[in-house]
């Protein structure tokens, strides 16, 4: 297949971020001689920008959305953008310029934006429609007049990029089982589930939400005026069909992305300068005086999409071949001395800053477990698999908040996923920050499960 099929278009915003800023400035560049005043044009501009673009949704733009969106967030943009540039040459007043000329450069500022920014929603819309890449699998559950208008519009609007594979009924005697639909939207790899809420009984509706949960499957809603209203829903239009989303990643967005994976990158290349440089010779020359066997102890774990990767940590218990089985106890013979003080201090976590930098974890997010362990937690906690929509990460909202260390009831495992499902739908880097806080402070202080 040549086109890749997948739920996120991740490089669309961060180039359009890039072109958007390159034509500010290149039209700025006339206005200024001296070098300095421009750099400082440039900064301040391209920060308010951002700013700016993100406070007003800016490059919210997706495959559903109308062009009359697009035109008022051109003019909320462009009008603020007009008082910012002003300001800007009316802080360096000793810059004589023509205001005229100011605001012709702001109109083909606008304009050159406008005339991309449109390009690219076209242009998107005409790459699906003919090429069919950036192609969404989905199904819909339900037999009535709007599940009819969404088949409709799957079909007849190729430009969106949805491909229906299949109309389940689950009404009459017609109707379709519903481990069957299961086993169709597995083997089929479908990406999002489309629901009736009004075809379908509480007892199948909460079956089809923990089965989308459990299989990293999107789930979303044709509304009706059922209890579903009171949870916390993303809510959009496909044409002037309402839909809703059973949830709204915030790391889904590629600047959240990139401020995120920025923010791991610097805290990895930190530890890894100023702390492991020298921490791993000499913990390392420890370890070997007091047991055979290697510095470091790899292990696979699951992680982004529930695939695997090998976890990096200082070796703290001796070799056994029960290392990737058995979680550590409390007086656990296994650990080895050195190992129960670096693993009171977390400081045997800290080579997976490493993992960070390869980019297989973060440095806050769902703590990975051991395959065989999450295999197992995925059959029996519901909503166990929602962790795997995000990178694990070294430490999390979970362990600061009391759940780290040993499982040692199915209720820390419940109350883990309810804090990791909590991160995910409402991080924020301040959040990071304080989880990262807090992480520090519990390891100088001792927590009672670290062992």
């Amino acid at each position: 297949m040549i086109f890749k099929t997948g739920r996120y278009s991740g490089f669309i915003k961060p180039i359009n971020y890039m072109i958007d800023l390159c034509i500010i400035h290149i039209l700025a560049a006339p206005f200024f001689e001296d070098k300095f005043i421009f750099l400082n044009y440039i900064l301040f501009v391209s920060l308010a920008w951002i700013v700016l673009s993100i406070k007003i949704n800016f490059y919210e733009i997706f495959r559903f959305t109308h062009v009359q969106v697009i035109l008022s967030s051109l003019a909320k943009q462009g009008g603020i953008f007009f008082l910012i540039v002003f300001a800007f040459f009316g802080f360096y007043n000793q810059i004589t310029k023509d205001p005229w000329k100011i605001a012709i450069y702001i109109l083909w500022v606008i304009l050159g934006i406008s005339i991309i920014k449109f390009a690219i929603f076209f242009l998107l819309k005409k790459y699906r429609a003919y090429f069919k890449g950036n192609q969404r699998r989905v199904v819909i559950y339900g037999l009535n007049n709007k599940t009819e208008q969404l088949r409709s519009f799957f079909t007849n609007k190729p430009e969106y990029g949805y491909e229906l594979q299949k109309t389940f009924n689950l009404k009459g005697e017609s109707k379709d089982d519903l481990e069957d639909t299961f086993n169709f939207i597995l083997e089929n790899n479908i990406d999002e589930i489309y629901t009736s809420i009004g075809e379908i009984s509480n007892e199948k509706m909460s079956k089809i939400i923990d089965f989308a949960d459990n299989n990293l499957k999107v789930l979303k809603f044709l509304p009706d005026n059922k209890e579903i209203y009171s949870k916390k829903l993303d809510f959009s239009y496909y044409g002037f069909l309402p839909i809703l989303s059973m949830r709204k990643i915030p790391m889904d967005e590629p600047f959240n992305k990139f401020v995120k994976r920025s923010f791991d990158i610097i805290m990895a290349l930190g530890v890894i300068v100023f702390v492991l440089s020298w921490l791993t010779p000499l913990l390392g020359l420890i370890i070997k005086l007091e047991s055979k066997g290697p510095v470091f102890f790899k292990q696979r774990r699951n992680g982004l999409d529930y695939k695997e990767f090998y976890c990096y940590k200082f070796r703290s218990m001796t070799p056994n071949p029960d290392a990737n089985l058995y979680q550590a106890t409390k007086g656990d013979e296994r650990i080895t001395k050195v190992g129960r003080i670096i693993r009171k201090t977390s400081m045997d976590e800290l080579p997976q800053f490493i993992n960070v930098l390869k980019g297989d974890m973060s440095v806050v997010g769902p703590r990975p477990h051991m395959v065989s362990h999450t295999h197992m937690y995925a059959e029996r906690i519901d909503k166990f698999m929602v962790r795997h929509f995000i990178k694990p990460g070294i430490t999390g909202l979970a362990q600061v908040s009391g759940y780290r260390g040993e499982v040692e009831t199915d209720n820390d495992i419940i109350n883990r996923v309810k804090y990791d499902i909590f991160y995910l739908e409402n991080w924020s880097l301040f959040l990071d920050i304080k989880v990262v806080f807090k992480t520090v402070y519990n390891a100088i202080r001792g927590e009672e499960k670290a062992y």
